[in-house]
């Protein structure tokens, strides 16, 4: 037969399948895979049940309902004062990743170059390059993961058309500053390029920290595709229902993307994704204070076992280098070892990056778990760890 395409074919199985099935074989507690396991608020899933029973279950609008875009237009003003157009500027996707793949598809041809920061989400590649699009990589060094500005300018040029980046960021927990933003919006500017913002952890943001969307910077407003997430910001990623904020003048480029991709969403988790952005300020603040009381649980676990816990401001994870163990193996030995050894799964790091030259003595852990299950990953660790 014919050869199949070469780049999907060039591509393995992701790490996350192949760690959630270890953990499967070994009953392994599962910190690897970033899903709560914990149902989202009873109302919206009541919502949810309802609206499937009201006689509204064919196609909806190809843009969303209109509920919904009304509601995201809402949460963007209550939240960051921006002004929307929830009937020109609002687009309801099957989730984030196609969001960030209609957003890319908005703006590229082939040829084109887009700048993306290390340790990065494994979708942004592979979704730039089977595009025809060309990745230009910029990488950020732990344990702080500063913005490295000299590099970042460089990686821009004449065939840039757009950086793609995720803050909060996943998986090394980094809140971009306000300063850092700001660099990164002159250099759009200047480039003349759009911004692709991943902002699916909005809420889940630590220690006070405060999450600002590029887009709400000068200059930034009709070059900016902001992405976000109900599955994150509801603990439903089942549901697989993101949305795109943008300009009026790339929101049609996107729904044209998104109507060629899954063309629709659920109409009744449309709906009752609105109801949750209507809940009052006390749910997202209580989203923050939760999971920042399990990440201080984990971390100081983790640094009890013996392993050095980087700081993480926002997110699900916490990333952790394994070194001071004497672990004889890289991250992703080290992560079969303590799933098939000690019954705990985590992610290893280098799975966020494209080079081959990835460190390879960090492993991420989930902490979006019921404090019982992460007290019990700690003990399975220190028992194997001798801590």
């Amino acid at each position: 037969m014919r050869g199949a395409n070469t780049y999907l074919g060039s591509i393995g199985t992701t790490i996350f399948t192949v760690m959630s099935a270890l953990a499967t074989e070994y009953q392994s507690i599962n910190l690897g895979q970033g899903f709560p396991d914990i149902e989202g608020p009873a109302d919206v899933v009541q919502a949810a049940a309802d609206a499937l029973k009201d006689g509204r279950n064919q196609y909806p609008p190809m843009p969303g309902v209109p509920e919904l875009r009304q509601a995201v237009a809402a949460a963007n003003k209550r939240f960051y004062g921006l002004d929307i157009d929830w009937a020109k500027e609002v687009t309801v996707t099957s989730g984030a990743t196609e969001a960030i793949t209609a957003s890319l598809m908005a703006v590229l041809d082939p040829g084109d170059e887009v700048v993306l920061i290390e340790p990065l989400y494994d979708t942004y590649v592979p979704v730039v390059r089977m595009l025809g699009a060309i990745p230009r990589i910029v990488r950020m060094v732990p344990p702080h993961w500063d913005l490295p500005r000299a590099e970042l300018a460089d990686a821009f040029g004449p065939k840039t058309k757009a950086i793609l980046f995720n803050s909060p960021m996943n998986p090394c927990g980094k809140v971009f500053t306000t300063e850092e933003l700001a660099f990164i919006a002159g250099l759009v500017e200047r480039h003349d390029t759009y911004a692709i913002c991943d902002e699916v952890y909005e809420h889940l943001i630590f220690d006070g920290a405060r999450h600002i969307p590029l887009m709400t910077l000068p200059g930034m407003r009709d070059r900016t595709m902001r992405i976000g997430s109900a599955g994150k910001t509801f603990s439903l990623t089942g549901w697989k229902v993101g949305y795109v904020t943008a300009g009026a003048n790339l929101t049609p480029l996107v729904q044209k993307a998104h109507q060629n991709l899954t063309f629709t969403t659920a109409p009744n988790l449309q709906r009752a994704v609105a109801v949750g952005l209507a809940k009052d300020d006390a749910y997202f603040a209580s989203l923050a204070g939760n999971l920042q009381a399990r990440r201080d649980q984990l971390a100081a676990g983790l640094a009890a076992v013996g392993l050095s816990v980087l700081p993480t401001q926002g997110t699900y994870f916490v990333t952790t280098d394994f070194t001071p163990l004497g672990f004889n193996g890289d991250d992703v030995a080290f992560c079969r070892h303590i799933t098939e050894k000690a019954g705990v799964t985590a992610i290893p790091v280098s799975a966020f990056y494209d080079e081959p030259d990835a460190p390879r003595h960090y492993a991420r852990f989930a902490f979006c778990k019921r404090p019982e299950v992460l007290e019990e990953a700690i003990s399975r660790l220190k028992r194997h760890f001798g801590a």
